[in-house]
């Protein structure tokens, strides 16, 4: 009887309860608040606020204590510790992964037995003057042990003897001015140039043209020690015995020397170590001011042409070749003990991974590797990176996701020959031209605290502008003002003086195999000098031992708000990359860069007038397709006001067009003599690997050209430059158009 009771309840009491159940749980789902499903962008709709919010100078400073404590050159166990320590904090912060990518790569280390020097010699081949082979470390640093002295990275090994000739900076037309206007020849002699203007690299490819057999290179005071200010460690000036270390390769973008092209991994052809590419010929060493001075002070020869060849030192600064008469059978001999040897470094690369499009990539990279402590070079902007990765880390364990990949990357190996940048992008270089967004660099944050300085593509002159105007300006005297209205004030364009200055990117920093090989969009910005009024170069204590946490902390940014504002900055500037649904690039911005670079270029051009008639050239075609970029940028953007922001097909193809339009300036076969630069708009200098050139293919083909034997030639090459920029630019402008 239970039994039957139990069926029956089974056939039409259960039937029943389950309909008044059913018919409850509706009731109630109908008349509760209808609630909206949230995504990543409704559960922060403030993300990007609460992003720069989270930053802190404090955070800033403690992470540069810890990176500088030791000396941490790349491929030493130091800055392989300091790798690891990267790696685990990205993985504490949140990021989806964080590992370690090794390369083998060509290094350069001083003689740990016999040391570098220079010396002057008697008629009898005697020693009775040598330079220091250390710099005295600075207070408190004075136990601290893996401090290598002085040196110029991949300098030849040898001990020329010869006499001595002063060239100035070095530079291309130090040289010409030697030779064509003062007839000495440098062949046979040991050269020594003063620090700056140009990339050391430069200064020591020119001797070897001019036939020199050595280089000497030093910091002047007039270029290294501003005035009324102490030396280091009573202010940030350098002193007498601080030396300026330096890679002296000539690369043009290639990446390790035994393995141009190519990722420096175990299965990759490579050259033997005496042939790699770039490495000097001729033996270079650095000397401190302090022995430089000796040096001159007893030089013969002609006066220093103008003032422009005088420094600041109480030398006469006299050309030479070789000493004053009464001395004038010494010599300089040249110690140097420099061992090439190939050695492993280590990339950090973390990920927090897309959640529309994962297959978008913006890379916010930087290096660790140090010449010594690295104080403000590239440790100010290590730290940098550290903050915006740990504040990016927050918004994820948080909930939030950006709609496209960030990849954060600690470089390793920049201070050889941009290495460890090169590598990965040369290993990866097919995933990243199909993927990559934009690449943002993150190198040192200050080298001067007086203004924003911005170098960087065209597409992302809007975007700066837009995210300047929204950071408070930490400088002195514009507590109220904006980042923009200080950089608009401090350092407006010389060309429209209603914006600030943006520079062209040239090299000297990891965003090179980026921007100038693969065509990815990049920029870079950090806190400079006063253009106007600081005519020293770089900053005083740059690749020196004094370039201490303690210098960033008493003189150059006691309450870390400078680096703070850059780390806003390019944290503001992955962010929007990263989230906007709409990439924010400007092509109209990059047109009317276009018609600035072109006039130019035909203004140097038209200092060659007859010879334009003669040999029949024409810059039309390049103004020509010019003007059809900035048509084509304008109707895309005419087009992207209107897209239907619904329809992600839509949307995508237009955010492709934006992603793609830095690689339609690309040139696949590169620059003549320099492949491996492939950017038809933007290279570094010819003759200054620092600075950005605009159509560097016209513009080398048309450097010196009235000293050319063969003019038609030079002038045939000339005109097949401007049809390669013309026909670059019409091809740019066409991916631009509407997709049939």
């Amino acid at each position: 009887m239970a039994r039957n009771r139990a069926t029956l309840c089974t056939r039409l009491g259960c039937p029943a309860l389950l309909g008044c159940f059913v018919l409850g749980f509706l009731t109630g789902w109908l008349t509760k608040p209808t609630e909206k499903k949230r995504d990543s962008s409704d559960v922060y709709q403030n993300v990007r606020q609460r992003l720069v919010d989270e930053m802190k100078a404090e955070s800033i400073r403690l992470f540069l204590r810890s990176f500088t404590k030791l000396p941490h050159l790349a491929g030493t166990e130091q800055n392989f510790l300091l790798a690891k320590q990267i790696q685990g904090q990205w993985k504490e912060f949140g990021l989806d992964s964080a590992e370690l990518v090794h390369y083998d790569v060509l290094l350069s280390y001083p003689s740990e037995t016999q040391p570098n020097y220079i010396s002057v010699i008697d008629d009898r081949g005697n020693e009775i003057f040598n330079t220091s082979s250390f710099e005295p470390p600075p207070q408190g640093y004075e136990n601290v042990t893996d401090i290598l002295p002085p040196y110029n990275a991949f300098s030849v090994s040898g001990t020329p003897e010869a006499d001595l000739v002063y060239v100035n900076y070095g530079r291309t037309e130090d040289f010409f001015k030697l030779k064509r206007e003062m007839g000495i020849n440098c062949t046979g002699k040991i050269v020594i140039a003063r620090y700056g203007k140009i990339f050391r690299g430069n200064k020591v490819k020119n001797a070897v043209l001019a036939g020199a057999i050595g280089i000497i290179l030093y910091s002047d005071p007039a270029d290294y020690y501003a005035p009324g200010v102490d030396p280091y460690p009573d202010g940030w000036n350098l002193p007498d015995r601080g030396v300026q270390r330096g890679n002296v390769l000539n690369l043009n973008g290639a990446g390790d020397p035994l393995t141009p092209g190519y990722p420096a991994k175990e299965y990759i052809y490579r050259y033997k170590v005496n042939e790699g590419v770039g490495i000097p010929k001729i033996p270079v060493h650095p000397i401190g001011y302090h022995d430089a001075e000796v040096l001159l002070y007893a030089m013969g020869g002609p006066a220093a042409p103008d003032s422009t060849w005088k420094g600041a030192l109480n030398v006469s600064y006299n050309i030479g070749p070789g000493f004053v008469r009464n001395i004038s059978t010494r010599k300089v001999r040249m110690h140097v003990h420099t061992n090439n040897k190939v050695a492993r470094i280590y990339n950090v690369i973390g990920i927090i991974r897309g959640a529309v499009e994962p297959d978008r990539y913006i890379i916010l990279g930087g290096h660790r590797d140090s010449w010594v402590f690295g104080g403000i070079d590239p440790s100010t902007g290590a730290a940098v990176l550290q903050e915006v990765a740990r504040s990016f880390g927050k918004m994820k364990t948080e909930g939030w996701r950006p709609k496209r990949t960030i990849i954060f990357a600690s470089w390793d190996a920049e201070e050889f020959g941009l290495l460890g940048s090169t590598e990965w992008a040369e290993e990866n270089a097919r995933v990243l031209q199909e993927r990559a967004v934009a690449y943002i660099n993150t190198d040192s944050s200050i080298e001067g605290n007086y203004t924003l300085r911005v170098d960087c593509t065209p597409l992302l002159y809007k975007l700066i502008y837009n995210l300047t105007k929204e950071i408070s300006s930490p400088d002195e005297g514009y507590e109220n003002k904006s980042l923009y209205d200080s950089w608009l004030e401090k350092d407006p364009a010389p060309e429209n003086n209603s914006y600030p200055r943006i520079n062209k990117l040239g090299s000297g920093s990891d965003f090179e195999a980026y921007f100038q090989r693969l065509g990815i969009a990049s920029g870079r910005v950090r806190y400079t000098k006063n253009r106007k009024t600081d005519k020293f170069s770089n900053y005083p204590v740059y690749h020196t031992v004094y370039e201490t946490f303690e210098l960033v902390e008493r003189f150059y940014d006691p309450t870390f708000k400078k680096q703070l504002a850059i780390a806003k900055l390019r944290g503001k500037l992955v962010y929007e990359l990263a989230d906007s649904q709409v990439i924010p690039f400007d092509c109209r911005d990059y047109g009317e860069a276009l018609k600035g670079y072109s006039d130019r270029i035909y203004k140097l051009a038209k200092k060659h007038e007859e010879q334009l008639k003669t040999y029949r050239v024409s810059f039309d075609p390049l103004f020509s397709a010019v003007g059809n970029f900035s048509e084509a940028a304008a109707e895309f953007h005419r087009r992207l006001e209107h897209v239907d922001r619904k329809d992600p097909v839509a949307v995508r193809i237009m955010n492709d067009q934006l992603m793609f339009i830095e690689r339609a300036f690309i040139d696949p076969l590169g620059l003549p003599g320099r492949k491996f630069y492939r950017h038809v708009i933007f290279a570094p200098s010819s003759h200054n690997k620092y600075a950005g050139e605009s159509f560097p293919g016209i513009y080398d083909a048309m450097f010196d050209i009235e000293s050319k034997t063969d003019l038609h030639g030079a002038w045939e090459e000339v005109k097949r430059q401007i049809s390669i920029a013309a026909f670059t630019v019409q091809a740019a402008s066409e991916t631009l158009k509407e997709v049939a």
